[in-house]
């Protein structure tokens, strides 16, 4: 579990900052509270302590009983400076609620509080939740001072909309839910401790090619390319660069992730070879044509005429290619989608034929996973053996390809 820093400035919406309390603690979180002297006008500091059986810093100048620590750790023999202290030990920074007061201050590296203070102190994920009346919070310096936040990596909560503190008013400014604010404090928590992939250069493959008949038809497969996309997203939610090729894609890419966009095979094969040589590691999820039209009509074919004979020719193995000409350091996963029989025995041959470290197989003979499903069920089959990753959304399926990746990179 985590150990939350809480920052309370004054605001009516104080009383919600003890239930978020109750809320984090029950949850298994250990919490301290700083609060500004404006904020111990709405609530005070016994009753968070009441709740956590732990002092609550109200001043800079103050010493701290617990020496920056959280409830449950043991003292240090020394007596450290407490506003630097608790920022040191905490894992994340919420202030809630945050006055136009304190955003102001924050925003322009003011620390004139202990709550401000310990905002500049502190280095991990820092969340802002505003709470104030609709004109303050859409006023052009608040507004622009919630955007210099943002520039410098704060997360801010937006406001609510509903009834305002001021008797008969409504709008923009409500204080999130306290359940709402743990949520975000929670996925900071998440998202921070997964960066395993911080400098790792990612390159992605997905969807499925088009070979073309004539300008109109043509041959191609049933991938959509959420596969592909779920790993460029996991991959960077991890802290990597990733660049994803898409083969004929209908889907958004990910936020964050360089997007090439191609259609046919050979188009799919260029791209991989400009792109390969500077990344780390390749997640070859789309799925390429074998053949394509060896004869393509410049012109729409009639069905005058009656029969015709289409002549298929083999196209690159593009799989093979790029990991017969990898340099070191380079990691490479391909992937095969087999339909029944021996399914592992299959993609175990194509994993010593096309030279890659790792093969993700995904038996197509379920109808209700894989192709353009939100879920997937693969086997990850490396020289070491094979992986069962049973059923579960493709974004987790996603997290457990990059593992065994990741495992294979670092030798294990």
């Amino acid at each position: 579990m985590a150990k939350i820093l809480l920052g309370v400035s004054g605001g009516i919406a104080a009383y919600k900052a003890v239930e978020f309390v109750r809320l984090a603690t029950s949850a298994g979180h250990s919490v301290r509270v700083l609060m500004t002297a404006s904020a111990r006008k709405f609530v005070g500091p016994d009753t968070f302590e009441g709740i956590l059986g732990a002092p609550v810093l109200t001043s800079e100048f103050e010493k701290d009983p617990m020496r920056g620590t959280f409830p449950g750790e043991p003292l240090p023999e020394h007596e450290p400076i407490g506003h630097l202290a608790v920022a040191e030990s905490a894992d994340v920074y919420l202030i809630a609620p945050a006055s136009a007061n304190t955003i102001a201050k924050l925003a322009t590296g003011q620390a004139d509080s202990i709550l401000t203070t310990a905002f500049l102190a502190f280095d991990g994920p820092r969340l802002v939740a505003p709470a104030m009346n609709e004109r303050m919070y859409l006023s052009e310096t608040t507004v622009s001072n919630l955007a210099r936040l943002k520039e410098i990596g704060v997360e801010v909560i937006d406001p609510g909309e509903g009834r305002l503190a001021s008797k008969g008013e409504s709008g923009v400014g409500r204080l999130p839910e306290p359940a709402e604010l743990l949520e975000r404090v929670e996925a900071a928590l998440d998202e921070e401790r997964t960066r395993d992939l911080a400098g790792l250069r990612v390159l992605v493959t997905a969807g499925g090619t088009r070979e073309g008949i004539d300008p109109v038809r043509y041959i191609g497969n049933r991938s959509s390319g959420r596969m592909g996309l779920a790993l460029a997203g996991r991959a960077k939610k991890r802290g990597a660069e990733v660049t994803v090729i898409c083969a004929n894609v209908n889907l958004p890419a990910p936020a964050g992730v360089k997007r090439v966009d191609v259609e046919s095979t050979v188009d799919l094969a260029r791209a991989c070879r400009e792109q390969f040589p500077a990344h780390d590691l390749l997640l070859m999820a789309a799925a390429p044509a074998d053949f394509t039209v060896a004869d393509t009509s410049s012109e729409k074919l009639s069905r005058t005429g009656g029969e015709f004979t289409l002549t298929l020719v083999p196209t690159e193995d593009i799989l093979a290619s790029l990991a017969a000409n990898r340099i070191e350091g380079q990691t490479v996963v391909g992937f095969a989608a087999q339909h029944g029989g021996d399914a592992i025995g299959r993609a175990r041959h194509k994993l010593e034929k096309k030279g890659a470290d790792m093969i993700v197989l995904n038996d197509v003979s379920d109808k209700t996973i894989g192709f353009d499903s939100s879920e997937n069920a693969v086997t990850l089959i490396t020289t070491g053996g094979e992986t069962e990753v049973p059923r579960a959304p493709k974004t987790e399926i996603a997290d457990r390809i990059i593992d065994r990746a990741v495992e294979i990179r670092k030798g294990s």
